[in-house]
């Protein structure tokens, strides 16, 4: 009996092992083929450079006319031309406009380079280069006056960082326009390399890719779920009037008879105060299912837009709006630009265009994500 027990207990012990073993088998598997075999959320991370380059571009371009009053030798006044406050001037990769500040000449072409590159980056034109460069005059340029910034700024330089490591540029680009065409096999390495051919294997470009994909989806779970339990600790927006306290500023009331209708009536304000503490606090397990996706998706979105128009925030908005483009799948984004350019040659009497050609290397339709939530993909 003993002997018989024994024998049980011990099959009993190999299952589970088996079972286990089995089953991490299983998930490093799909881990390694999901990392390495292709880049995933392409044209996701296409739309964040865009979006990300013209909330650079808009940002410069409204602020150009009191570039030195906000940046300039005007703000010497505030003392952060002696002594920054952040300790990025203080780094000498990102000092230049510190440096500079108080000649004007100086900071305004630096200014209408940094410009020019925003415009190269939105573009997609040799991101590989333009790129670093453009992240590092961002950061010398916006570190420049801290009391204009704002939490955007921060998602900005991060997400910029990260994308140093990804291929935003493998869709709607003229990096990806340039990739498509066929590279002479006969021509130097130096200039096959900058015509488009790849300069490191698959493997390692495709798992650095969607490793930056795995990080801009913690650090947007993160910063909604922790900024959700820090307004769940505050007294207005426990008692649910948070939203009429900065409607009703000078500095974020930028439409005060707009401001005053939507915080006219007590039940709404209590509404919308409470919703978007739920909203951010369940957004990343929203991701988890695609229709709860496009609920949270849409949510968010509408987040973003009121704190644009009601705060008078536009750019924030922007760049947040950019990176939760990595949500949104690339079926739906093809689907997008199938319609957008249907539509447009229905308009001018024209045949539909044909498909984007996809760059040297990229996926094939049927191989896209799935809906897991680890793809990054809505």
């Amino acid at each position: 009996m003993g002997r018989r027990l024994g024998r049980f207990v011990g099959h009993l012990v190999q299952s589970l092992v088996e079972l286990v073993a089995g089953l991490v088998a299983r998930v490093v598997g799909f881990t390694e083929r999901w990392l390495v075999d292709s880049k995933h959320a392409t044209y996701g991370l296409a739309v964040t450079r865009i979006l990300l380059g013209l909330t650079a571009i808009g940002l410069l371009v409204s602020n150009f006319s009191t570039r030195l009053y906000a940046f300039g030798s005007g703000s010497a006044w505030n003392g952060e031309a002696a002594e920054p406050i952040s300790d990025f001037p203080k780094i000498w990769l990102f000092s230049l406009f510190h440096r500079i500040a108080l000649h004007d000449v100086a900071f305004t072409v630096a200014y209408l380079v940094l410009l020019l590159l925003a415009v190269a980056f939105t573009l997609g034109w040799r991101t590989r280069i333009v790129l670093p460069v453009f992240f590092v005059g961002w950061v010398s340029f916006i570190e420049m006056n801290d009391s204009l910034g704002d939490q955007g700024d921060n998602m900005y330089r991060m997400v910029l960082l990260a994308l140093l490591f990804a291929d935003p540029a493998m869709r709607w680009s003229l990096d990806a326009r340039r990739r498509s065409r066929p590279v002479d096999p006969g021509r130097g390495w130096l200039a096959r390399r900058w015509a488009g051919e790849p300069l490191l294997p698959s493997w390692a470009t495709n798992t650095a890719h969607n490793l930056v994909l795995v990080t801009l989806t913690c650090h947007v779970c993160f910063v909604y779920a922790s900024g959700a339990l820090y307004k769940a600790g505050g007294t207005p927006w426990q008692q649910g009037y948070a939203i009429y306290n900065p409607l009703q500023t000078l500095r974020f009331g930028t439409w005060p008879e707009l401001s005053d209708l939507l915080t006219a009536w007590t039940p709404a304000v209590t509404a919308v105060s409470w919703a978007s503490i739920i909203l951010q606090l369940c957004f990343p397990l929203m991701l988890l299912q695609r229709f709860t996706r496009v609920i949270g998706l849409f949510g968010i979105l509408g987040f973003h837009v009121g704190i644009a128009v009601l705060m008078g925030l536009p750019w924030f908005s922007l760049a947040m709006v950019a990176i939760d483009s990595i949500f949104i799948r690339d079926v739906t984004w093809r689907w997008a630009a199938e319609y957008v350019r249907g539509a447009w040659a229905s308009a001018g009497g024209d045949p539909a265009p044909p498909e984007e050609p996809a760059p040297a290397g990229a996926p094939a339709a049927a191989a896209e994500p799935s809906l897991a939530p680890t793809s990054t993909s809505a």
